[in-house]
């Protein structure tokens, strides 16, 4: 009798845990969350590659405004090159004029000058008589003759590499003539306008030590001139004071204040 019982409570018992087990939930909401989860991973990673597209875009966009800026800058460059040589031209080309029209004017007195010296040596001689007919009068011409030979090269002839040796010779043959102090400035004239700048500041400052030369004055703007082109203000700046003190009055004056 004891044992039907005991069979009974125990049948009892697993039938109310089989129902209990029966009886729960499905796990539904973990395959929601599993859905849920991977249309979020979806929408993320797709949510990425626009952002990666952008980029990128925003990338090669200012690639291509860095090339563009690059290449504008390297144009202004150029044209700022262009614009300086065209500049140096305008002013070598401005001298060059500049250096005729001193060459021409220089010509005209340089004539003036071997016509009253001619004129001269010819009185000379004349008063003199017969006592020496080859002594100074000879020898004045043909002194003046080499000179005016010279200057004529460059004048006329435009024989301006033949010039500077005539001069050379000149000076040679005639060196305590009264034209040396002038054909030391034609030679400075020359050797300027072949930019050959340390014989042009030679031949300037062999004027220069010619203290009662008429082109004394000329020849400080000169050196002046050369030192300006050589980037040396302040030796410019000297030989510019220079005339200005000691020719107040004089043309050259006039030029030198114009770079002071």
């Amino acid at each position: 009798m004891f044992s039907n019982t005991k069979r009974v409570i125990l049948l009892s018992l697993l039938a109310s845990a089989a129902n209990i087990a029966f009886a729960a939930p499905a796990p539904v909401s973990d395959l929601n969350s599993t859905a849920t989860n991977s249309t979020s991973s979806s929408r993320s990673a797709s949510n990425e590659s626009d952002i990666e597209r952008l980029e990128r875009l925003l990338q090669n966009r200012n690639l291509v405004q860095l090339q563009m800026q690059q290449q504008i800058d390297d144009m202004a460059l150029e044209i700022s090159e262009l614009r300086g040589e065209l500049e140096r031209n305008s002013y070598d080309m401005k001298q060059m004029l500049e250096r005729q029209r001193e060459l021409f004017i220089e010509l005209d007195r340089v004539r003036g000058e071997v016509k009253a010296a001619g004129t001269a040596t010819v009185a000379v001689a004349a008063s003199e008589g017969s006592k020496d007919a080859s002594g100074t009068f000879s020898t004045d011409v043909d002194e003046q003759t080499a000179y005016q030979n010279a200057v004529d090269m460059i004048l006329k002839q435009r024989d301006y590499t033949g010039a500077i040796a005539a001069f050379q010779k000149f000076q040679k043959d005639f060196p305590d003539s009264t034209f040396t102090p002038n054909s030391h400035y034609w030679l400075g004239q020359l050797y300027f306008a072949k930019k050959q700048d340390k014989e042009a500041v030679k031949s300037f400052a062999a004027v220069v030590s010619y203290k009662d030369s008429n082109k004394r004055a000329d020849a400080l703007v000169k050196l002046g001139d050369i030192a300006t082109r050589n980037n040396n203000a302040t030796q410019a700046k000297k030989y510019y004071q220079q005339v200005v003190t000691e020719y107040p009055n004089s043309a050259s004056a006039k030029v030198a204040k114009t770079h002071l």
